[in-house]
């Protein structure tokens, strides 16, 4: 299998699979001198790890991670670092029923017809539990990109039709209710919708939204590795995303040039935008805007509700889907979109090193 390694410059390499017996990550290109310990990347974990919250999956995994290298005395060395993780509360049992047949929403059928052989237990390869890995690589990352000054936040702006009200925003909020929405009405309302959405067997998705702050300009390529076009890989690359968009994304189609446009002003020696449509991107490039994404979650495809299916014999059978789900993946996976934001923007600042004689020249010539 290829397409476990993200970034050119600043690399993630994930392995593992959810019924495994670890998960972990190797981080290539982390310059020396970084602090890092294994309470800084535990922090990011907690937020992503199964039984955080409510409306999660029953499974209980500490995700106790550990370092085994790239690390000395509580700093980066610049070697590889490697992390793993052991998993401790399978019950690979629960996945007998499906060995043998696809469940709706899931990769069971697209992954045996390209393999010709899957791990049925909990998805694999192909479980969100692969994202523990993406979240330790992306602390690393953000702890270089807290070194320059650069900032990234991810809240939820809906769940289902729920949304919050900009009027209502706060960012204080969001590390107060488990949805981690800004706004306590908007959670409160959405708390019930879930509790509904269990009573009836049923799932819900719904939008995260991820701001960064802080972004120097020119950062990105001007053709296939645009800032925007790799953000949006890596957004898609997280199993349950269907959909991304950046700055005013599919609503400015509704719009005109003049009403999309975002004017330039210069003031006190600074060159900067009366408006942000583009979200902090022009021409694959950042602008020195607060770059904003927002990512579609779809609704957990593993419902206990009865659902139609086919089995590996072509017979179409009824499916009743057991074992540990959460109705919503969205809370588990806000911290997973600022991971894959932070490895994205780090791997194409370390490239951008590179696009000026003059960067060069400030850092070798004497």
């Amino acid at each position: 299998m290829s397409g476990s390694i993200f970034g050119k410059n600043f690399t993630v390499t994930t392995w593992g699979e959810s019924h495994g017996k670890a998960l972990g990550v190797v981080i290539d290109g982390c310059p020396s001198g970084i602090p890092l310990t294994e309470e800084d990347i535990q922090t990011d974990l907690d937020r992503r790890k199964p039984g955080s919250n409510t409306y999660g999956t029953k499974r209980k995994e500490g995700d106790k991670i550990s370092i085994l290298s790239g690390v000395f005395e509580g700093k980066t060395t610049g070697t590889p670092i490697s992390l793993i993780a052991f998993n401790e509360d399978q019950r690979s049992r629960d996945y007998s029923q499906i060995s043998e047949c696809y469940r709706p929403g899931h990769a069971d059928y697209t992954f045996d017809k390209k393999y010709g052989f899957r791990d049925y237990r909990g998805g694999g390869r192909s479980s969100g539990r692969e994202t523990l890995s993406r979240v330790a690589g992306g602390v690393v990352a953000k702890k270089i990109l807290k070194e320059l000054g650069i900032e990234i936040m991810s809240y939820t702006v809906s769940i289902g039709n729920i949304e919050i009200d900009r009027n209502k925003f706060d960012i204080e909020e969001v590390s107060k209710n488990p949805l981690y929405m800004p706004d306590r009405d908007a959670y409160e309302k959405a708390s019930l919708f879930l509790d509904e959405c269990i009573k009836n067997e049923n799932s819900a998705g719904g939008i995260i939204e991820t701001v960064v702050r802080g972004m120097p300009v020119g950062i990105g390529e001007p053709v296939f590795d645009k800032l925007d076009a790799n953000l949006g890989k890596a957004m898609f690359s997280i199993g349950a995303v269907k959909g991304v968009e950046i700055g005013q994304g599919f609503l400015s189609t509704k719009k005109t040039g003049f009403e999309n446009n975002d004017f330039f002003h210069y003031n006190n020696g600074k060159i900067s935008k009366l408006s942000n449509n583009a979200g902090g991107i022009l021409g694959g490039m950042s602008d020195g805007s607060e770059i904003v994404i927002r990512t579609a979650i779809k609704p957990t495809p593993s419902i206990h509700k009865t659902q139609q299916t086919v089995n590996k014999n072509n017979e179409n059978i009824d499916i009743n889907i057991k074992g540990r789900h959460d109705p919503v993946i969205v809370p588990r996976a806000v911290v997973v979109t600022e991971a894959m934001t932070a490895i994205t923007i780090v791997d194409l600042i370390f490239s951008n090193m590179f696009s000026n004689i003059e960067n060069i020249k400030y850092l070798y010539k004497r």
